[in-house]
């Protein structure tokens, strides 16, 4: 999986960084950071971080042979 997040959308709500810590981190009150491509145990709590965003700036999608036409 692949994670994009809108920098310009998110808020600092850290609704992310709450359900998936290893994923989603706050640098100073300013900047979230997090991991672009996580390993898939993780995918759970990432697709729940991301429905949990206030604002919807997270975005996950899939990575593999299906992507292709």
């Amino acid at each position: 999986m692949r994670i994009l997040v809108d920098l310009n959308k998110c808020q600092l709500y850290a609704q992310c960084c709450f359900l998936a810590p290893d994923v989603f981190k706050l640098e100073g009150e300013e900047v979230l950071v997090y991991h672009p491509a996580p390993d898939e145990t993780m995918r759970e709590r990432v697709l729940r971080a991301a429905a949990a965003c206030p604002v919807l700036a997270i975005v996950v999608e899939p990575v593999g042979a299906d992507s292709s036409p």
